[in-house]
């Protein structure tokens, strides 16, 4: 039995029928007791009830038929209810110049989980004690409400920062120079392939195509917001990984084509090359010193045979394998660097036999001149 009231003002109720409780009469009767009502009201009494009992009369009859809600849970729920918005799966940006460290739990003594930039962005996961979960990209973790920016301002940065971007579906797609099908194109991009959109129209999207305006169909393509996002400390570690690996590939490919230029290069300019990058801040004597040592092993049956090969023989001169020696070939070479190249390949030596240089205090014993001692 669900029962209720109804209470307006001062107005007179009339019982449509007889509700005995051993103690009230259903009679005609003002209703009158304000303050009463209103304490039914919000405990959740809302029904009706149709007998004209006071409203004090009627809470009577609840609380001795146990009917009366518990209004201590009602309060709690309602304030539960009313609990202020946190943010949770809204935008939230970085307030860094630099680096945001987060971490795996809201504590500055966490570990870190990752890293998020300038201008980065992510989702709102839930906020504790100064601290934000949030999710940008792969990254999910804590960080400090200090280096954040929240609702508003955040939504303004990110469209600030952010752009729409186009994701190419299927196959390839054209880009044209203007938006229709009978225009010129400029040329065709991958399924998946993303462009930075410029303008959005209904049938055609603005897009930059290699420095140019150019247009693709709508309907080939996903629009989406994009934020710069986090990274997680693996990402880091293999983003690292891949640059370190390229630097690799790229420097083992430039010695190979240096060795290849360096066989039809110039003997004497390329061993004035090297004379520049080992030692041309040294006095003139050193100079030769360094060619010297260069020329007496092309004469020694324990090293390759031409200027060359000693000079790019696999770790031996640093300048050589890091590409500077070629640079300085192809460079301006100064006129001492390639007078003291020339003694040594005529056979000048002013330090003996020697085949190694190092600078002084890394070997003991040998001829010292200017900074270097030559064995």
């Amino acid at each position: 039995m669900i029962i209720g009231l109804i209470l307006l003002g001062s107005i007179s109720a009339y019982a449509k029928e007889s509700v005995s409780d051993n103690s009230v009469a259903a009679s005609r009767i003002s209703v009158e007791d304000k303050e009463t009502a209103e304490e039914l009201k919000s405990a959740g009494v809302e029904l009706v009830f149709d007998a004209s009992f006071s409203a004090q009369d009627y809470r009577n009859y609840l609380e001795r038929n146990d009917l009366l809600p518990d209004r201590e849970a009602l309060t709690d729920s309602k304030e539960e209810d009313e609990e202020p918005d946190d943010g949770v799966g809204s935008i939230v940006m970085t307030n860094v110049q630099n680096t945001l460290n987060v971490r795996e739990d809201p504590d500055e003594g966490s570990a870190k989980v990752g890293y998020l930039y300038k201008d980065c962005g992510g989702e709102v996961l839930e906020r504790k004690n100064g601290w934000t979960k949030l999710r940008s990209g792969k990254l999910i973790g804590w960080a400090s409400d200090e280096f954040l920016v929240f609702g508003e301002e955040a939504k303004q940065l990110s469209e600030e920062v952010g752009s729409m971007r186009a994701s190419v579906v299927g196959d390839a797609l054209r880009v044209r120079k203007e938006p229709s099908t009978d225009a010129g194109v400029y040329g065709l991009v991958a399924a998946y392939e993303t462009l930075d959109v410029v303008e959005e129209g209904d049938e055609w999207i603005g897009v930059e195509y290699e420095g140019d305006v150019g247009y693709v169909a709508r309907d080939y393509v996903n629009l989406c917001f994009h934020v710069d996002a986090g990274e997680t400390i693996e990402e880091v570690k293999a983003r690292e990984a891949e640059l370190e690996a390229q630097r690799k590939a790229a420097a083992k490919e430039r010695l190979r084509q240096d060795k290849e230029a360096a066989k039809s290069a110039d003997d004497t300019r390329l061993l004035a090359a090297l004379i520049q990058c080992e030692a041309a801040n040294q006095p003139y004597e050193g100079q030769v010193a360094v060619a010297a040592v260069v020329m007496n092993r092309v004469r020694s049956s324990g090293y390759p045979n031409s200027v060359s090969s000693v000079i790019f023989a696999s770790g031996q001169f640093t300048p050589a394998i890091s590409g500077k020696v070629m640079k300085a070939y192809n460079g301006n070479v100064k006129s001492s660097c390639l007078q003291a190249a020339s003694e040594a390949m005529a056979g000048v030596s002013n330090v003996g036999g020697a085949t190694h240089f190092k600078r002084v205090g890394l070997h003991d014993g040998g001829t010292v001149i200017g900074n270097h001692i030559f064995w």
